[in-house]
Parts: structure tokens; C-alpha cells; sequence
């Protein structure tokens, strides 16, 4: 996950939240400008997010869409934002268990007998799926394994069944403990079909796209071209080129990460959530309610800064790489979105580009409370999510 390498560069630089929040100021459109720039000086082809206090905005762009055009990052382009997705997806289950058409903690054998083996559908629940303690494989480990794993993921279509079998058979995890998983979400998506009778896609629509007027968020599925405006998508390959995986099959992340949004659709959303427009406080302060020391919820992590917690999640495709955080009333927010991912070289050094996007981040959020970053341990480096 994204989120790792940030906290780890966060911590090391010291940057722990004091015991009392002090309250960040206005955001500094200068400044911020000055770190999305040194984003892409550090290497990433092109970059933008969006900065919001209140009812001020700032858009930023950095870098180019296209290397081989040049043409540079515009305001308000589309972005394939991976497991960002599961915010959307957990806040509708959310809705349904509020509305007693599913139960976060029956067994999910329940609701998946003829898919689920019969000890993990005893054994699962629908909460253990969202908070990813399910101990169930991840099968995105299982299709990628190598650079050309890569390829034939782009280019192949696949069943929402089998992903799900792929990570049921995967090696587990220990049950109860905290452990990363598309599968669970898959299956939490399946769960949502099968209880509605709808796709999981018309049932986000309903509920979180269409009253929030996100219009510019869509489903992409087994299209493998991005519909409107947007950066193209990056891996560096053999010899250092840059290879295109603009067009790319997004079937394989399905309800676990197949959603395309905009910064400023994911940050209409994320203030909504907050702010109790989509959940009631009861079923958002499960939501938030987290597994132990990793801070994760119901599709939804928080990260402690200079300035206080904020809340979120990240994602991150064949490509792209999209991090949205916000303060824990919806006032403060950064979405921030970059077109190059697996570009890290060193087993050891956390590579310039996350220390940039890390200083980025967190001054978006805290300001002047922040001091230069320095990391010199090891930091895990962005895992495609």
C-alpha cells in the first residue's frame, strides 16, 4: 500500500501529531506549487491534486500528460484512483447494514455458499472482509509476479468469480490480524449483488455518485481506454524507457480498485462521508473504527501528521498512483495524483520522488507546521494497489 511508505517517511522525519492538533492555516499556493514542482523534478513525468480549506480551492498541476507530446498537466483530468475504490464500496455495504438488508458480522457463507469454501464462509465475516482481517490471500500477488505478469494484465479480461478464487486458494494470512487483501473486497462486492440484486456499480451510483454530483467518477471495468481527459500511465521497463500502460484492462481490480474519478470528485466525496451526509454517526464510527496499530477501518485509514489525523485512503493502478487525505471534519483536504508507478530501484532507500511526495502531503494538510523531510532508514516502497 501507498500508505506505508508514506508513514514510514512521515515517521522518520519525526513528523508524529502532537498530543494537541494545532490548527494548520490557510493553504499557501506558492509554497505548495514549489513542492507538487520538486514531485516532478525528482522524476515523475507529471503530476496534479487539489488543495481545500473551507471554501478555498487550489488545483495545481506539474510535469506532462504525454512524454512523448509533451503536452502538460491540465486541471481537472481523470485518473484511475485503485483502492480508493474501496471507500465507495465500504461506505455502500455501510448503508445496506443500516438499512438491515446484510449484517456486517453474519458469516459470508450466508450471502456466497456455492463460492466461498465452507470453513472461510464460517469463518469470515463481512466486517473481517472490510477491515482486511479476513486472513484470506490476495490474488493481485498471484497475477503479478513478474514484469511481463504486467502485460497479460492488461490485456485480459476477468471474472469478478475468478478473482475471488484466485486469492481463495492463495496461501492465507493469520485470521484476525491485519493483512491487505483485493480479494476481501471482491467478495465484499459479490456480497452487495447478491443482497441487492443489482451490480455493485448501479448500487455506488445510486447511493454516492448521482446525490453528490460526482460526474466525472465512473466504473472502467474491462474498457481498457479512459474515458475524457486524462495523463497517460508509466512503468519504467528495461534500460530505463518509460512504457505506456495507458490502455490497460481494468477487470482484474474490479469492486477492489476499477474506479476513475478526479481530485475534485474524490474530494466532494471524502468531505460528504466526514461530514455525515452519507452515513449516519453510528455506522461512520464504525467505519472508523480501526484494527490495531495499522489505523485501518471499514475502507477507511487514518494517518497521524504534525497538524492532527486525517483520514483516507490511497490507491494505485498499472501507472497511476492517487493519495486523497483529509481532516477528520472535512475541512482541510489533498488529493494528489502522479503518472508513473514501480519506479523505485533501491531495496534500502526510500527513492526522491516519495520523500518529495510525502513533503508535498503533508504541507498541503499542516503548512508552516512542517519542517523540511529527512529520512535516511529503509522505507517500503508504493505498492500498486
Amino acid at each position: 500500500m501507498v500508505r506505508r511508505a508514506l508513514i514510514a517517511l512521515i515517521a522518520t522525519a519525526g513528523l508524529i501529531a502532537p498530543a494537541v492538533p494545532a490548527a494548520a492555516a490557510a493553504p499557501d499556493e506558492a509554497l505548495l506549487q514549489d513542492k507538487l514542482d520538486a514531485v516532478h523534478e525528482a522524476g515523475m513525468p507529471g503530476a496534479f491534486a487539489e488543495v481545500r480549506e473551507g471554501k478555498k480551492t487550489l488545483r495545481l498541476t506539474t510535469g506532462v500528460s504525454d512524454v512523448t507530446t509533451g503536452e502538460p498537466v491540465r486541471d481537472g483530468l481523470r485518473h484511475r484512483v485503485g483502492s480508493i475504490s474501496k471507500t465507495f464500496l465500504a461506505t455502500t455495504v455501510l448503508q445496506l447494514s443500516g438499512e438491515r438488508r446484510l449484517d456486517l458480522d453474519a458469516p459470508i457463507g450466508r450471502y456466497l455458499p456455492r463460492l466461498v469454501p465452507a470453513e472461510v464462509g464460517r469463518r469470515v465475516t463481512l466486517r473481517t472482509l472490510l477491515n482486511h482481517t479476513s486472513g484470506i490471500g490476495d490474488y493481485d500477488t498471484e497475477l503479478i509476479k513478474t514484469a511481463d505478469d504486467i502485460v497479460a494484465l492488461c490485456e485480459t479480461t476477468y471474472s469478478p468469480e475468478q478473482l475471488a478464487r484466485i486469492g481463495l486458494a492463495a496461501e492465507p494470512t493469520p485470521a484476525g490480524v491485519y493483512s491487505y487483501s483485493n480479494t476481501n473486497y471482491v467478495l465484499a462486492g459479490l456480497i452487495v449483488q447478491k443482497v441487492t440484486g443489482h451490480s455493485y456499480q448501479s448500487e455506488i451510483t445510486k447511493r454516492v455518485l448521482r446525490p453528490l454530483g460526482l460526474r466525472d467518477t465512473y466504473f472502467e471495468g474491462a474498457d481498457p481506454l479512459i474515458r475524457g481527459p486524462h495523463m497517460h500511465a508509466y512503468v519504467p521497463w528495461y534500460e530505463g524507457e518509460l512504457r505506456d500502460f495507458t490502455a490497460c484492462n481494468m477487470s482484474w481490480a474490479w469492486a477492489a480498485g476499477e474506479i476513475v474519478s478526479t481530485a475534485r470528485d474524490l474530494n466532494v466525496f471524502y468531505r460528504a462521508l466526514l461530514t455525515g451526509k452519507l452515513l449516519k454517526p453510528s455506522l461512520l464510527a464504525q467505519m472508523q473504527t480501526t484494527t490495531g496499530e495499522d489505523g485501518y477501518g471499514l475502507g477507511l485509514y487514518y494517518v497521524d501528521l504534525p497538524c492532527g489525523r486525517v483520514w483516507g485512503h490511497d490507491g494505485g493502478t498499472i501507472g497511476h498512483v492517487t493519495v486523497s487525505w483529509h481532516s477528520a471534519d472535512g475541512r482541510r483536504q489533498v488529493t494528489y495524483a502522479q503518472s508513473m508507478s514501480f519506479y523505485q530501484t533501491s531495496p534500502t532507500e526510500p527513492h526522491p520522488i516519495d520523500v518529495a511526495v510525502s513533503d508535498f502531503l503533508v504541507t498541503a494538510l499542516c503548512d508552516d507546521q512542517v519542517a523540511t523531510l529527512r529520512t535516511t532508514s529503509y522505507v517500503e516502497p508504493f505498492r500498486t494497489r
